[in-house]
């Protein structure tokens, strides 16, 4: 892993300090960092009110429309079919989608692909089989924006389609799908907040037919609190940007989720052994509720994931549950594998790292449901944009994951004639391509990185959000820092810096001694606590008495009904003496 480049940020003038009194240095450094400057801004962004705060679904410019068309079918009694994804955020977005139509008397069933033989996104033989079951209405759920093809087949089937998707959509108006769209990532779409995820869109669909129906105002607010505790879920696993509407999404699902009753959600929580006591945050959902139903899609078939979060069984619930945590571990193993073989495959040269998996056979070949874990990793440990690629069939599928200097998915769109399918975001893909055009493939991808990236420095950096000195760390600062939770993509936990800082004593924790912990002091604190997990070999090296500096999250440690302020570590370098 490489040497890390530190970047502190710049730090807020005396002015902006002396304009708000009633915010400590800290907190106004991370705000400022935000870019919230304004009382306005700030106070939405601390204290962020669901009611005030979020946009109008029917800014989206086909909202009435689909709600029409929706409403239409529903009292024909017509058959519905609310088409999916196999990931976390696809997954709870039909779940929502699912459970407002049934209470709303809908005729309506699921349809999941299934990720090794059909892939992201709608085909055509889902969509005859979909037709054949007597399907009136097709809603796709984050996914479709690209399906231009599949949309026109199901049209001409004399099925409607509405596509409701947070995806990159084409910029050609042209290759857009045929049908109603609620996108807000299309260009001209005038819904001000472009960052849902693919459960947020969903969600807002479904507010808006809940609010059409004939239930009770009372109904109408149970059933929505009652989907809610999804929305922060599908929102965190796709590690979409945490501010705006996603953060007031998150906030308020937050507060429902560690409420939820929920059957599958609860078994899930318990047998992930979340500790309830804290309640669960971001960090509890992107590292593990949603590993563990994302693994449901990468090791088996998201049906799975779907219904645990639909089951009104306790056994069911509790069987399924525990089959997920099994995949979890299982997709780990495959994963670490994988990366160990494609780790043998780098060039330290190449600006992208691709690994390609050609075996034929369905024993060795890599297992496409864990290749974009593995780009993520491989990118994470070179800094590189990374393409993990694995023979599937008679073709090849891969997954891509990139770093800040690279938008990955402009880089495949450039070579989107060799490719069968792509989709994405700036900083992640997926594609499949033949056999034939693979080579091509890899050579124009190295060359279109090469040129982007040329004369770029491609070293990781820790954005450190301000200097914090042991001295200022008490208790109400920890409290102040976390009332900018819940963090995640765009509103990442804050890291902080401090300089020589003296080690006063050194023990390693857990079964194998594969944490370290160090007691630590500046020249006029108290002394404190910081824990680095898992990394007792990589700071194998530091002695007591040693001057360090830090990178650092602040966190209050609970354990035996003791509190006490601990210092989480990111980074450490021995402090260099002038």
């Amino acid at each position: 892993m490489q040497q890390k480049q530190w970047q502190v940020l710049p730090e807020i003038k005396k002015d902006f300090i002396e304009k708000f009194p009633e915010y400590s240095r800290v907190v106004l450094q991370l705000l400022f960092n935000r870019g919230l400057k304004e009382k306005d801004k700030i106070e939405e962004f601390l204290n962020p009110d669901y009611g005030r705060d979020l946009f109008d679904p029917f800014l989206f410019s086909n909202m009435k429309a689909a709600i029409d068309l929706i409403i239409e079918h529903i009292k024909g009694q017509d058959k519905i079919m609310v088409y999916g994804d196999y990931d976390a955020d696809g997954v709870t977005a039909a779940a929502v989608m699912y459970e407002a139509l049934v209470t709303l008397k809908s005729k309506v069933d699921i349809y999941i692909p299934y990720r090794i033989s059909e892939g992201y996104g709608l085909n055509k033989e889902a969509v005859k089989k979909i037709f054949d079951m007597g399907t009136k209405l097709i809603i796709t759920v984050d996914g479709g924006i690209r399906n231009k093809a599949e949309v026109a087949y199901a049209r001409h089937l004399g099925m409607n389609v509405i596509i409701t998707d947070h995806h990159v959509a084409p910029e050609n108006k042209e290759d857009l799908p045929d049908c109603l769209i609620i996108n807000p990532m299309v260009q001209g779409e005038k819904y001000p907040f472009k960052f849902l995820a693919g459960v947020g869109v969903a969600f807002k669909l479904a507010m808006v037919l809940i609010s059409k129906s004939t239930l009770s105002e009372i109904d109408k607010q149970g059933l929505e609190e009652k989907l809610f505790d999804l929305v922060p879920i599908g929102t965190v696993a796709d590690c979409v940007s945490l501010l705006g509407e996603n953060r007031i999404l998150v906030k308020k699902g937050l507060v429902i989720l560690n409420k939820t009753k929920r059957l599958g959600l609860k078994k899930l929580i318990e047998a992930a052994r979340l500790n309830l006591i804290k309640g669960i945050d971001a960090w509890n959902i992107g590292w593990q509720i949603a590993p563990r139903l994302n693994a449901a899609g990468r090791i088996g078939h998201a049906n799975t994931a779907f219904e645990l979060l639909t089951t009104k069984e306790i056994i069911e619930a509790e069987n399924l549950a525990r089959r997920l945590n099994d995949r979890n571990i299982e997709r780990q193993r495959i994963t670490d594998k994988i990366v160990e073989e494609v780790t043998k495959q780098i060039n330290e040269e190449d600006r992208i790292i691709i690994g390609v998996c050609s075996s034929a056979s369905k024993e060795e070949a890599w297992h496409e449901g864990v290749v974009g874990l593995v780009a993520g990793r491989i990118c994470e440990k070179y800094y590189r944009p990374t393409l993990v690629i694995t023979r599937s069939g008679d073709e090849y599928k891969g997954s891509g994951r990139s770093i800040e200097e690279l938008n990955i998915i402009k880089v495949i769109e450039e070579v989107g004639d060799l490719l069968e399918r792509y989709g994405g975001h700036v900083r992640a893909c997926g594609f499949s391509l033949k056999k034939k055009n693979l080579e091509n493939f890899t050579k124009k991808v190295k060359q279109i990185v090469e040129y982007k990236l040329k004369g770029i420095s491609l070293t990781p950096k820790l954005k450190i959000e301000t200097e914090l000195s042991l001295e200022e760390i008490d208790e109400s600062l920890v409290g102040e820092v976390n009332k900018l939770s819940p963090f995640g993509q765009g509103n990442e936990r804050p890291k902080f810096v401090g300089f020589n800082i003296e080690i006063v004593d050194i023990m390693n924790m857990g079964v194998d001694g594969q944490h370290i912990k160090i007691r630590i002091k500046s020249q006029d604190s108290a002394v404190l606590s910081a824990i680095g997990f898992g990394q007792a070999e990589k700071w194998n090296n530091l002695k007591i008495s040693d001057m360090i500096d830090m990178v650092y999250y602040l966190e209050m440690n609970e354990f035996n009904g003791r509190r006490e302020i601990q210092l989480k570590i990111v980074d450490i370098k021995k402090h260099a003496t002038k």
